[in-house]
């Protein structure tokens, strides 16, 4: 099942990568910035500096790259109406409900899943780039369904769940009933903080919401084939692995772990926001392990899924050391070489491998999510990037608060279709 390349008359971006693709009857779509990819942020997508309290930059941002994944789904064969999922970054939360305006006015009837996270920064014109928006739809030849549950139902302008074909995509859930915060059985008692963990409980929380979520979609935990999880500090995580275990206890699902900056919801009290796709109970999915370094944590290398490779997150390590010899520069000559080509290079390495063990190979690669702890290093990145996908997945790339192991630079997201 290869993926079909999309273009249509949005930006060129400077990178390398590519502006959608369309796998079966679904639509991945690059993550849109507000840039033309000549001057930064254009005219059109900000206010007039000269009068700074007329208008919104947010919005204008906001507007400017929904306009531009506008065109991208219609040369799809698509339109916004047919948006199932939906992760929205933002340098600052304080722009979110001046962004949340624009995006009920783009989605006036069920928006779809999403997750909103705070992150510290996105490439483009640097400081001046607001948001990025990344989303995921279908075709117009085939229709959705549209899946609510008892879970808590959010404030913002979101839905709890769709249901394509076979696929279950569920929008981002935090720890909060949406009505006081986080409620009192997702937190310590104030009074006994010692006795418990805040982590866990919201973890446990969240997870049996999910559970309802897809068992309202005819799907399970089980089924779940793809995870996203972002922490507010990296220090949870091992609380968090915990828990994870708990609901994942034999062949857990490929998973991506990055600190991000902030979550909406009861802002520094949300811990955590947990982020999945999973598989009806109408089809099943195989197991990939391979060569590749098995990781310390609860996860899988990769699953299939109906021709689909959902893949883990890849660090540059071998779990056994830290980060290895041969994905860093020799320290004794730290101007010779390069620590992110290096370790982009050990990770490219690793997910050819899975791929080769899914059935498939790098050029099969149709989506790329990428978190860098400095994007300083994006044009080192970028250039092996190149090296690897003579025609690059659309991509996603925006800058994180902390990956799992120590001066890692880099975890690389990536989904793509079997041979």
């Amino acid at each position: 099942m290869p993926a079909q390349l999309i273009t249509s008359a949005a930006p060129r971006p400077l990178a390398n990568y590519s502006e959608a693709f369309r796998a079966g009857d679904l639509v991945f779509a690059a993550g849109q910035l507000a840039s033309d990819f000549k001057t930064g942020v254009p005219p059109e997508a900000t206010i007039n500096k000269a009068f700074p309290f007329y208008g919104s930059d947010i919005k204008a941002q906001t507007r400017y790259c929904l306009d531009n994944l506008k065109k991208t789904f219609e040369a799809a064969g698509s339109s916004l109406e047919n948006v199932v999922k939906a992760q929205v970054f933002l340098t600052s939360l304080g722009d979110f409900n001046a962004f949340d305006e624009v995006w009920r006015e783009y989605f006036p009837g069920r928006p779809p899943a999403r997750t909103t996270l705070e992150i510290p920064m996105l490439l483009g014109a640097g400081p001046a780039q607001l948001i990025e928006i990344d989303l995921i739809g279908h075709v117009d030849s085939v229709e959705h369904e549209v899946i609510t549950s008892a879970a808590p139902q959010p404030l913002a302008n979101y839905t709890e769940a769709y249901r394509v074909g076979n696929l279950v995509f569920a929008a981002g859930q935090i720890a909060s009933d949406f009505k006081t915060g986080v409620p009192p059985e997702a937190k310590t008692h104030p009074n006994f903080p010692y006795y418990g963990s805040n982590i866990k409980l919201q973890t446990r929380y969240i997870m049996e919401n999910l559970k309802r979520t897809f068992e309202a979609a005819n799907s399970s935990l089980a089924n779940v084939v793809k995870a996203q999880v972002f922490l507010t500090s990296m220090w949870d995580f091992n609380g968090f692995d915990e828990v994870w275990r708990e609901y994942f206890p034999e062949n857990p699902p490929p998973r991506t772990t990055v600190g991000v900056s902030g979550l909406l919801g009861a802002g520094p009290e949300q811990l955590i926001e947990i982020d999945l796709i999973a598989h009806t109970n109408d089809t099943t999915h195989t197991v990939v392990k391979s060569g590749a370094p098995s990781p310390l944590a609860n996860y899988s290398e990769a699953f299939v899924v109906d021709g689909l490779v959902f893949a883990a997150g890849q660090l540059a390590s071998d779990f056994k050391t830290g980060v290895p010899a041969e994905a860093s520069i020799n320290k004794a000559f730290p101007f010779y070489g390069s620590e992110i080509k290096q370790q982009t290079r050990y990770i490219m390495e690793n997910l050819k491998t899975t791929f080769a063990a899914a059935g498939s190979t790098l050029g099969n690669v149709f989506k790329a999510q990428v978190f860098m702890m400095d994007l300083v290093d994006f044009n080192g990145f970028d250039e092996v990037w190149k090296e690897n996908f003579p025609t690059p997945p659309a991509r996603t790339t925006v800058a994180t608060t902390g990956l799992l192991v120590k001066d890692t630079l880099v975890e690389v997201d990536l989904i793509g279709t079997v041979e």
